[in-house]
């Protein structure tokens, strides 16, 4: 018989735990009983599993993750879910913008991955990455952002095939959300309206929904958006 009750996640590492959907998964975490570990750029507060940290940074993203682990005795889930944009044409955006959005976005999920893996095999914990509907669906000025995107999906279902049996692995692909992510760009690059913008919340929702499957059950990709959304597919 199935049941609706939300399973205990565990101890979650969520990136970008400090605003928009990471914050989210973190109040989402901790509604349903488990404990959340903030990766974010915010002010750390280490007592209570908030830690100041540049996903881009790969060394000092070993660093927390070894940290973390040894504060919490280890980790059961990890959800990827800083993220940056710099939305323009490529030959407008200086290429130091440019790298750091697929430093960011790309290498900074795999660079907490790989840390937490040792863990998470121990734990036969979950991957949770946060994919976008543009890393399906190309546009322009967004070079950055869809190469990031695109190569998340790439690497989360690659992984998914090397760990399967050891770890849960899992996309969640979601479209614009109404978070301050949009917050800075010029007026072209902003939503016309937030009348098609999700909830992070219901998003988080979902990524619940995922890390609760049992360990004979993996839900590879969700895809959640707004019905009238104009980027998928």
């Amino acid at each position: 018989m199935s049941s609706s009750i939300v399973r205990n996640p565990g101890r979650v590492l969520v990136t970008g735990g400090g605003s928009g959907l990471g914050a989210a998964v973190v109040d989402a975490v901790s509604a349903a009983g488990g404990t959340p570990i903030v990766f974010d750029i915010g002010e750390p507060d280490e007592a209570n599993g908030i830690y100041r940290v540049d996903v881009s940074d790969t060394p000092a993203v070993q660093a927390a993750v070894e940290r973390a682990v040894d504060d919490f005795g280890g980790l059961d889930a990890v959800v990827t879910a800083a993220g940056i944009d710099a939305p323009g044409r490529l030959d407008e955006i200086g290429w130091e913008t440019w790298e750091r959005v697929v430093k960011v976005d790309l290498l900074g999920t795999v660079a907490t991955i790989r840390a937490a893996l040792p863990a998470l095999t121990e734990s036969h914990g979950k991957v949770v990455t946060i994919a976008s509907t543009l890393g399906i669906k190309a546009v322009s000025d967004a070079t950055a952002y869809c190469a990031s995107k695109f190569g998340v999906i790439g690497f989360t279902r690659s992984l998914a095939a090397e760990l399967k049996g050891q770890v849960g692995v899992s996309t969640i692909i979601p479209a614009g959300m109404k978070t301050r992510f949009f917050d800075g760009r010029t007026e072209q690059y902003k939503p016309q309206d937030d009348s098609r913008l999700q909830e992070p919340g219901t998003v988080a929702d979902a990524i619940l929904f995922v890390l609760g499957q049992p360990v004979t059950s993996e839900i590879r990709e969700l895809a959640i958006m707004h019905p009238e959304e104009d980027s998928w597919p």
